[in-house]
């Protein structure tokens, strides 16, 4: 259990707190997380790495040269929300470009997500590195598909070696993927951990019983197997990642022992013992071992093993120099000192976002769009009832109230920038970033990141033709297809939303012409949300009771066909007005 709290709620920000004036040589607050203290040298690539509270090291801990550039921090076992994530990438990056790393979870999927969409529609070039490494959350040939464990550590120790030695951001994106592909993590828990201030653990193991196959937010393991000793847990860890071996690797790995927070190290240490003779046995050359506490899970009682598959390019990097608060490695003669390196002048704080310099004609067509914000909102809080009812189903019946506030959340962001001289993109930008954190959830999120997408298809320099329009609705539905990660049939938004992008982009392509396309894609999105009744739902929390949401159509496919119908009368209504 947590021993020292004030109060539960306040746990994870006055950690944070105390971390940041514990090392103020290495990390700054920043909205949301923290960033480097020193400046990030012009045109160098930052490194955003992050998720929730609770795993320290990971990830503040590993913010310094030779790694990251900035950390957002999510609550316990949480994801940051898109507006942490793009304060803390905001204020790392210095004209390089963002790669922001985290394990492979759908929340920080989704928010991270939709803060790179908010930065690349700023012109702010965001890839994006899931960490894939745990070979028991899924099949080998679906290894990108895989939660993020300990393996965060070389993967993004890789990465920032890489960038520190002049990468530029294609490269040190490559080099991201190309450790994570030679990653694998393997983890036991013998007790689950318990969240502050609560009584319990998240999950108890029964006495002579391990959970074998872990997740680092309290999940317990995917089978139970007899507690065997320090070595037979070292054999099943190590056999297990030997199994998918890469052939024709080299016979160099990185090896990563990591306690979850109640191993001890000399506990770790006996159960390494074991790993440098299987090590031996099988050929392999252990390259820099780290046995410790790398990524925790509060206070569970487990270890997990990393073993990074190396070649002569990762071994360089897995190698180098690290300077942050949790993890050094190497002389100081072998990096730029934080002596050495301009401390900050400056830092973005929410509320800041610019508003680009615009045309008269490219505010006109915002007026526009802010026009049909408002319609939204009206819309939305007509039906809010009806899009209740329809979540009560399976859901917990917020869907109605999520919208009303969202669109709310966007018109008044609007406004705003309407009076700063937004132009459309700028105008869409902001309402989206509002949209999200306003409404929250997973439908305030992908609502705000189509916006957020829809607005890098504008320009604030110009109006927008009708071939703008329909790139825009496009960009939307892409982006709510690679953030959500639903696909048709899921019983999602994505059912009426997929048909609707189709519709729109075949009937354009053949007619040039916006309104009928509209009108055409807007009642195929509607018929497609009317059938999702007959489907059985399989993502979201309407998965638990699949076979009660047979027989009623999805909120979020619901919402999105009346609102693209509102979209589409609206369109009709005001093609004279040169706009479009």
């Amino acid at each position: 259990m947590t021993y020292l709290t004030n109060t539960a709620a306040d746990f994870p920000s006055e950690a944070l707190c105390g971390f940041v004036a514990a090392h103020p040589e290495y990390v700054t607050a920043v909205h949301g997380g923290v960033v480097r203290t020193t400046e990030t040298p012009i045109g160098q690539p930052a490194l955003v790495i992050g998720g929730g509270s609770g795993h320290y090291p990971a990830f503040a801990g590993w913010v310094g040269p030779g790694m990251g550039h900035g950390a957002p921090c999510g609550n316990i076992f949480s994801s940051p929300s898109a507006s942490q994530v793009y304060s803390v990438a905001r204020n790392a990056d210095n004209g390089g470009g963002v790669i922001m790393g985290f394990g492979k979870y759908a929340g920080d999927v989704l928010h991270f997500g939709a803060a790179a969409e908010k930065l690349r529609a700023e012109g702010v070039d965001v890839r994006v590195v899931t960490v894939t490494d745990d070979i028991a959350s899924d099949s080998p040939g679906n290894h990108r598909n895989r939660r993020g464990i300990a393996g965060d550590l070389p993967v993004f120790k890789i990465a920032g070696a890489a960038i520190e030695g002049g990468a530029d951001l294609d490269e040190a994106e490559r080099l991201a993927w190309k450790a994570n592909d030679a990653t694998r993590s393997y983890g036991v828990a013998f007790d689950g951990c318990t969240l502050p201030g609560a009584e319990e653990p998240l999950f108890h193991v029964e006495n002579g019983q391990m959970a074998v196959g872990l997740g680092i937010h309290g999940e317990p393991g995917v089978k139970d197997l007899p507690l065997g000793s320090a070595s037979e847990v070292a054999d099943l860890l190590f056999d297990g990642i030997m199994a998918e071996a890469p052939a024709g690797h080299t016979g160099r790995v990185a090896v990563l022992l990591n306690g979850l927070g109640t191993v001890k190290y000399e506990e770790l240490f006996v159960v390494y013992a074991r790993l440098n003779e299987r090590l031996q046995e099988r050929g392999l050359t252990a390259v820099q071992p780290e046995v410790g506490e790398f990524v925790t899970s509060l206070d569970m009682a487990g270890l997990s093993l990393t073993l990074v598959f190396l070649d002569e390019e990762l071994e360089k990097h897995w190698i180098a120099p690290v300077d942050t608060p949790a993890f050094r490695r190497g002389a100081p003669r072998d990096l730029v000192t934080l002596a050495e390196r301009p401390a900050r002048t400056g830092f973005f704080r929410p509320g800041q976002e610019p508003v680009a310099p615009s045309t008269e004609e490219s505010r006109r067509f915002a007026r526009n769009l802010q026009q049909v914000l408002e319609l939204f909102e009206t819309t939305c809080r007509t039906r809010e009832a009806e899009l209740g009812r329809l979540d009560a189903v399976a859901g917990d019946g917020d869907h109605g109230q999520g919208m009303v506030l969202g669109a709310a959340g966007a018109v008044e962001a609007g406004k705003k920038a309407l009076t700063r001289g937004a132009g459309a993109r700028a105008l869409l930008v902001h309402a989206g970033t509002a949209w999200a954190e306003s409404a929250g959830g997973t439908s305030g999120a992908l609502w705000g990141a189509a916006l957020t997408a829809a607005g890098r298809a504008l320009s604030d320099d110009e109006g927008a033709d009708q071939g703008a329009a329909v790139r825009a609705m496009l960009n939307a539905v892409e982006a709510l297809q690679r953030l959500g990660g639903a696909r048709p049939g899921d019983k999602t938004m994505i059912d009426a939303a997929v048909p609707f992008a189709e519709t729109l982009f075949q009937e354009f392509s053949r007619t040039s012409d916006l309104v009928a396309s509209l009108s055409a894609a807007a009642e195929r999105a509607q018929v497609a949300a009317q059938r999702t009744a007959e489907l059985t739902a399989r993502l979201g929390r309407s998965r638990v009771l699949g076979e009660k949401s047979v027989g009623t159509p999805d909120p979020g496919a619901t919402s999105f066909a009346l609102l693209m119908g509102v979209l589409g009368d609206y369109i009709g209504q005001h093609r004279q007005s040169g706009n479009l």
